[in-house]
């Protein structure tokens, strides 16, 4: 993705459109900046389901995060799910970036499935058979 260390809503989201063509067919899975590129994303147009991983909603007090831009208005989860055929969050309690109770809010206003763990920390191993079950499940 462009823009990798700010991950600004106002690059990511362009690009996901006009470049990668997310579209309803499309499943979007999002790491921690990238979850947050997948809600919003979801908020604006239809995709096939999203997968996000280590999301939060807000900046946690981080000048690089409210760079992003994705924490500067209101949150669309209504948007989100009529968008969407599907939503999964995938999270550990153990995350040292992210708290729980930040996964927890997507948690309640979406009601996706759910896949929590206490036990993987931020997901930043090099692999996670956990997710790629969880995007199996919903390809055709």
């Amino acid at each position: 993705m462009p823009d990798p260390v700010v991950a600004r809503e106002s690059i990511w989201l362009p690009y996901m459109h006009d470049e990668l063509l997310c579209d309803e067919n499309t499943i979007i899975l999002g790491h921690s900046s990238g979850a947050e590129a997948a809600m919003r994303y979801a908020e604006k147009y239809q995709v096939k389901g999203i997968i996000v991983v280590s999301p939060c909603v807000t900046d946690l007090g981080m000048a690089n995060e409210a760079a992003s831009g994705y924490y500067n208005h209101p949150w669309l989860w209504d948007q989100m799910k009529s968008n969407t055929k599907f939503i999964t969050v995938i999270g550990s309690s153990d995350d040292p970036f992210i708290p729980w109770a930040e996964m927890q809010q997507v948690i309640d206003n979406l009601q996706p499935k759910c896949h929590k763990f206490d036990d993987k920390g931020h997901f930043q191993q090099s692999q996670v058979p956990e997710i790629l079950e969880a995007v199996k499940t919903h390809l055709s």
